[in-house]
């Protein structure tokens, strides 16, 4: 067992034992995610075998009613739903080139699978924070196959545009022949800043790939939607790039837990992180990014070492029982320190005072400066 991974066993085990909790969520113990997923099957419901049937096609059609398309299909991870996706505009296109933002995840995450495995290349859409305006993707100096938005752009903050300005992308994309994608992965939560649900959102793309656990607690899993040609191809290259697994029915039994009892919370959530955010600029040196947040996430800066707030968060939680905020890494500015805040339902427990009084008796275990 490494260092890191024992290191990541003793922060788990002391967020599971918090009786406050403002950043993330208690983590479910195996019994607990079991338990779940036996509530969530029918006596009678028998395995899907080799991505065909059983929950697998129960969850398949429950994102296709969602999205509003034709099909969905289910995959083992989203990095797979979307290499299948930037391929297929490929080779419908004619174009390998995929309009990509320098912090997506294709670009940050994935250890260049896109080029290696995919065969597409990446043309930078932007240097801004943020995604590409219609101008921006109109002045690109070279055609692309597919345009591929990341909805919220969570290494730039978890941001999104306003509706008017994606469907404005949207619309100059398609002006250059271009095909448009959607990293959905936190697609959920982002309806309420869009103002629009997630069957208007996925109506403005050609594919749509949506994430189980990341927003919705489930164990793993992904969906690519689209048309019906998107998803015969997508199940072929599924089975090419291994993941027509023989059973995934935990992971997909695991998924309709979440669609049907945190996706509703999600809203709420959204709400509540404006509240939290407001209480949490409001500490000494601190900054919030996007204020207000876009989501139940945003970025969050403090004037402190990064060690120091690490350590910090994990002695209150093992000798106070509480959780501020962990994860905290060297910002490029000298001299502050940022992680990611994540608003789920322990946080709707505080309100502002409590977060600052929380807050406060965080900084007080910081070594004195």
């Amino acid at each position: 067992m490494t260092d890191g991974y024992a290191e990541r066993v003793r922060r788990l085990t002391a967020l599971h034992g918090c009786d406050t909790v403002l950043s993330g969520v208690r983590p479910l113990s195996v019994a607990a995610h079991l338990d779940a997923i036996r509530a969530t099957a029918d006596d009678d419901l028998l395995p899907d075998f080799y991505g065909e049937g059983g929950a697998v096609a129960t969850v398949e059609h429950r994102v296709a009613e969602l999205l509003g398309t034709e099909t969905a299909v289910f995959f083992p991870t989203g990095t797979m739903a979307q290499q299948v996706a930037m391929r297929y505009g490929a080779e419908l296109t004619g174009r390998n080139a995929v309009g990509l933002h320098p912090l997506s995840h294709p670009l940050l995450h994935e250890r260049d699978a896109y080029a290696l495995l995919g065969g597409v290349r990446a043309v930078r859409t932007t240097t801004a924070p943020r995604n590409p305006t219609a101008d921006e993707v109109a002045a690109l100096d070279e055609p692309i196959g597919t345009l591929l938005l990341e909805l919220p752009l969570r290494d730039a903050g978890f941001v999104l545009p306003t509706w008017d300005e994606l469907v404005a992308t949207v619309g100059a994309a398609r002006d250059r022949g271009a095909r448009v994608h959607l990293d959905g992965a936190r697609l959920w939560e982002s309806v309420v800043h869009l103002g629009h649900s997630t069957a208007e959102i996925a109506a403005l793309a050609d594919s749509t790939y949506v994430s189980f656990y990341k927003s919705l607690g489930g164990i793993s899993g992904a969906a690519l939607a689209g048309d019906v040609d998107l998803a015969r191809y997508a199940r072929a290259w599924r089975h090419r790039y291994g993941g027509a697994l023989f059973q995934q029915w935990p992971a997909a039994l695991a998924a309709l837990h979440g669609l049907a009892h945190e996706l509703p919370r999600l809203a709420g959530y959204v709400a509540h992180a404006r509240v939290v955010a407001e209480a949490l600029a409001a500490l000494p040196g601190a900054r919030v990014f996007p204020a207000p947040p876009h989501t139940h996430q945003f970025r969050f800066w403090l004037p402190h070492p990064a060690d120091a707030l690490n350590e910090a968060n994990l002695a209150l939680a093992e000798q106070e029982k509480a959780w501020f905020a962990s994860g905290w890494q060297p910002a490029e500015l000298p001299g502050l320190s940022v992680t990611e805040i994540t608003v789920a339902g322990p946080a709707l427990e505080l309100g502002p005072d409590q977060v600052t009084e929380l807050g406060t008796r965080f900084l007080r275990r910081l070594p004195a400066s």
